[in-house]
């Protein structure tokens, strides 16, 4: 857990057990990769490495989660072993790389006979008779590190379970790689689940893949700092919209769902934003003490200001939608639109402001990612290789204190990571913004 992060109050106290990794069975062939730094199964990383208590919870100093990292005995004999590569949910810088590098350690670093890229997320499995599968082989993966998106394609929602299932026995898939988000991990647990009680031997791993950085034991998903630095870049255009005319309010969109880290560290990488709204803190909109007025007293005094919105933030003035996309996840209302029209209405006959509206989400989602990110992005995808060659399944790879560790998936499908508003991280981007709390006093009693 870092500062920043909400701790979820049942992830807040950990048995040994649940932290316990399943695996197919004991490893007894040597590991084919020569010069390797092997990691032992008693290696481990701590979870918590600051005592006392974190964001009010008792800190567990001695809870700790499996090292990630190749085994010096594996379970798979590489030459008989064919893997499948999947990609699930939306968009996100880095996908291409975590591909590349999955390809090219089970390529190179094991020699497995085959490695499948089933386009277009666990839809491509169906229908099972005939799955829609690519071979990846190194010459085909070589430049996608260069491009946005994913090679094999991505898309939202559930499968069958039993035909995805059929599909990797009929495909003779040893190892499936899911790479994706909270939703993907949960659709990952049931074909986990299901291989188990049919007694299949096919390993089951995942690699963390969200730009909100919303997943549990992470420290930052691949992604996110290329969102961040994208999202600067929009800032600043805002920011220039913004001292292009008298009472300039430049309004920028940020991706977010139930979590504002986006919107929180882009504000703190550029320090041009006067306001910044996120799903984990209420703010009020009317009153004395509201955004309408500190933004009123932000441009009388200063004639211009940058705002930035995170697109969860602010849903409860917005009717409630009974809508989900098709991964399950809440429709949100468009807060950035409500804010638009309450900031006109209020201003109406007080200042003649001029509001531009950036929403950069898609570009963001779409680039390629920055050289820190991809450097993450070939860590998770050879460690997510060690663990599928070593046995391990029902788990999902991370970086834990920039550790490289296995975590069970019944840890991360638990619920999303929030960004904890009671800590000194969100003071310094309250102090750089100079906001305050944007809510009214309470009534006297």
């Amino acid at each position: 857990m870092h500062e920043n992060e909400l701790p979820d109050q049942g992830l807040a106290h950990l048995s040994p057990e649940q932290t316990r990794v399943p695996s197919l069975g004991e490893p007894k062939i040597p590991n084919p990769r020569r010069g390797s730094m092997f990691v032992t199964e008693e290696q481990r990383v701590l979870i918590n490495i600051v005592s006392g208590s974190l964001n009010g919870h008792a800190a567990q100093a001695q809870v700790s989660l499996e090292q990630a990292g190749p085994r010096e005995r594996i379970y798979f004999d590489p030459p008989k072993t064919k893997c499948a590569v999947v990609t699930c949910g939306g968009l996100c810088p880095g996908i291409n790389d975590v591909i590349r590098s999955i390809v090219m350690e089970a390529h190179h670093g094991y020699g497995v006979s085959k490695i499948l890229g089933i386009r277009y997320g666990l839809a491509g499995f169906l229908p099972k008779t005939n799955p829609n599968v690519v071979e990846l082989t190194p010459e085909f993966v070589s430049p996608i590190h260069e491009f946005g998106g994913s090679v094999i394609g991505s898309s939202r929602g559930p499968q069958p379970v039993e035909d995805v299932v059929d599909s990797l026995e009929r495909l003779n898939v040893g190892m499936l790689f899911v790479v994706g988000g909270v939703g993907s991990m949960r659709a990952a647990q049931a074909i986990f689940a299901l291989i188990s009680e049919r007694d299949l031997k096919i390993s089951v791993v995942c690699i963390p893949k969200t730009i909100d950085n919303d997943i549990h034991f992470v420290s930052r998903t691949f992604g996110f700092g290329t969102a961040v630095e994208k999202a600067i870049e929009a800032i600043r255009c805002a920011h220039v919209e913004s001292l292009g005319a008298p009472y300039g309010i430049g309004l920028v969109k940020v991706m977010g769902r139930e979590s504002g880290f986006i919107a929180a560290e882009a504000t703190l990488g550029i320090k041009e934003v006067n306001f910044v709204l996120v799903p984990e803190q209420h703010f009020d909109l009317q009153g004395p003490g509201g955004f309408l007025a500190a933004l009123h007293e932000r441009l009388h005094r200063r004639g211009h200001a940058v705002v930035v919105v995170a697109e969860g933030a602010g849903q409860e003035y917005l009717p409630e939608s009974l809508r989900t996309d098709a991964s399950g996840n809440r429709w949100l209302g468009d807060i950035c639109g409500l804010l638009t029209t309450e900031i006109k209405s209020y201003f109406k006959d007080k200042l003649p402001i001029t509001l531009k509206f950036i929403d950069p989400s898609y570009i963001i989602r779409s680039v390629p990612a920055s050289a820190a990110d991809r450097v993450n992005c070939n860590r998770l995808g050879s460690m997510a290789v060690h663990a599928g060659m070593a046995g391990k399944s029902g788990m999902m790879v991370s970086l834990v204190h920039e550790m490289p560790v296995h975590v069970p998936l019944p840890l991360v499908t638990h619920s999303r990571k929030r960004m904890a508003v009671d800590t000194s991280f969100w003071q310094q981007v309250q102090d750089a913004t100079g906001q305050g709390p944007l809510v009214n006093p309470a009534p006297k009693s």
